[in-house]
């Protein structure tokens, strides 16, 4: 896999059904922690709300994810928000979606729809963006040829993650799995450069 779609941005949807309120908030976060901080966000907006269920995906395979049903009846609400999530091919995404109960009960099958209609919505609202998958890597190279460095960077569309640029230098990169031999192939041909995996 040398691409991945996310989103950049954050949105809100709202969602009604027989007088409950679901509310819909789309953050993109990078890792587990910037997703509490999203869930405490919310939950400090909306400390009145009877549910606070999300679903989140993160990393490039894919592999690290979460559904949270916050009460609901199992499977009903963190579930079809996450399927969503994976209908739309997204990672690094975190939804979560706010319910107040409005009087009447919906059922497991009109929750599933709730939800699932809720993240849709927040979804619709904000254009994935691809990316390329990453692989990282640490430089280190004498101030005098940075220019050299920061061309084949720039060429191979690299991303810099991180860097000390001082008489000797240090950078970290992310350089794009679909160029990553020919991008290293050149960057060790530049003299005096170290480059090792990150």
């Amino acid at each position: 896999m040398e691409v991945y779609y996310t989103i950049e941005k954050k949105a809100v949807a709202e969602f009604k059904d027989r007088g409950s309120k679901f509310l819909a908030y789309a953050y993109p976060v990078k890792n587990t922690d910037e997703v509490k901080e999203c869930l405490q966000e919310v939950k400090k907006e909306h400390p009145k709300a009877t549910h606070h269920c999300y679903a989140y995906r993160l990393g490039t395979d894919g592999l690290q994810f979460r559904a949270v049903d916050d009460g609901e009846p199992s499977g009903s609400a963190g579930k079809p928000i996450l399927g969503q999530i994976d209908s739309k091919q997204l990672t690094d995404v975190l939804v979560v979606v706010v319910r107040y109960f409005g009087g009447t009960l919906l059922g497991v099958p009109g929750l599933i729809n709730a939800y699932k209609m809720s993240c849709a919505l927040v979804l619709q609202l904000i254009p994935a963006v691809q990316k390329n998958v990453e692989a990282k890597y640490k430089l280190s190279f004498d101030y005098t040829i940075l220019n050299e460095v920061m061309m084949v960077v720039k060429q191979n569309n690299c991303t810099v993650l991180r860097q000390d640029l001082q008489l000797f230098c240090s950078m970290e990169i992310g350089i794009p799995k679909a160029s990553l031999d020919l991008c290293l192939l050149r960057l060790k041909d530049i003299y005096n450069l170290e480059v090792a995996p990150a």
